[in-house]
């Protein structure tokens, strides 16, 4: 009874063993923060720390190799784009690429350009903007219409949805809390770097914070003063009726035809 009893628990110990063996994760290498990581640290090796990770949960565009993450030229070394809490993964949208700066160029898409808009308190959505938020730019002026049909000063949508890379010289995401900013800077296109500065020319622009989550295609928006009042459009004045001249007549009868013959009035 003992040696059985031995036996069998030796068997179940050893089936248990092997089931366990056979639901092991496969693990690779992935490289994280050994401390926590600000915008513009340059990263060296001590700041990171190597953990087992599993191959099927892997976040896309985490370092597995040290050499890729950290070359050995000092030249080449990577800069902090996002500021990373101890034990977090190493991302590739994280860092900058070997041997590049932290600055504005290296946020910059490719066709993309950096255009610095004025704000203030009102117009910069009480300093609530970071970098990495998506904006609408109103602008608000007077067209220029004739005196027919002028409607004052209007508001216009001229750009939906355009990303800020900075607020004043700050290029980091990592604001706890409100900053009154004097300036901001959006990534455009060439037509748009245009457009908007003939409109921060001819009047004034104002900032709409766009939801994280909103995917919303903004139409066309326009509101002028009579708009805004609920007031309908005066119309013309319709033109008065011309007078017509006068015309006076006489009849006579010629053999059995009347004629009629115009002569001067005299009333």
């Amino acid at each position: 009874m003992m040696a059985r009893n031995y036996i069998a628990d030796y068997q179940q110990a050893l089936a248990q063993e092997r089931s366990t063996r056979q639901e092991v994760v496969p693990l690779t290498d992935v490289y994280v923060a050994s401390h926590s990581l600000r915008y513009g640290e340059p990263l060296t090796r001590k700041d990171l720390r190597r953990v087992r990770w599993p191959k099927n949960a892997v976040p896309e565009g985490a370092f597995t190799d040290l050499e890729t993450l950290v070359p050995d030229q000092p030249d080449r070394a990577r800069v902090v784009l996002r500021a990373m809490e101890k034990d977090e993964a190493i991302l590739a949208s994280k860092v900058t690429a070997p041997g590049e700066d932290a600055g504005i160029t290296s946020q910059l898409a490719r066709g993309m350009r950096a255009f610095a808009i004025r704000v203030d308190v009102a117009s910069g959505v009480s300093g609530f903007l970071r970098p990495g938020d998506r904006v609408d730019v109103y602008w608000t002026g007077n067209p220029g219409r004739t005196s027919e049909g002028a409607r004052g000063d209007i508001t216009r949508l001229i750009e939906s949805s355009i990303q800020l890379i900075a607020v004043d010289q700050t290029a980091s995401d990592d604001v706890s809390g409100a900053t009154i900013a004097r300036t901001v800077t959006v990534s455009v296109r060439p037509e748009q770097v245009a457009a908007l500065a003939q409109a921060q020319s001819s009047g004034k622009l104002s900032l709409a914070l766009v939801g994280a989550s909103d995917d919303t295609v903004t139409t066309a928006i326009e509101v002028d003063q009579r708009a805004l009042l609920g007031l309908q459009q005066e119309e013309a004045p319709a033109p008065a009726p011309q007078k017509q001249p006068e015309v006076c007549t006489i009849r006579t009868r010629r053999g059995s035809e009347v004629v009629e013959i115009p002569i001067p009035c005299t009333n």
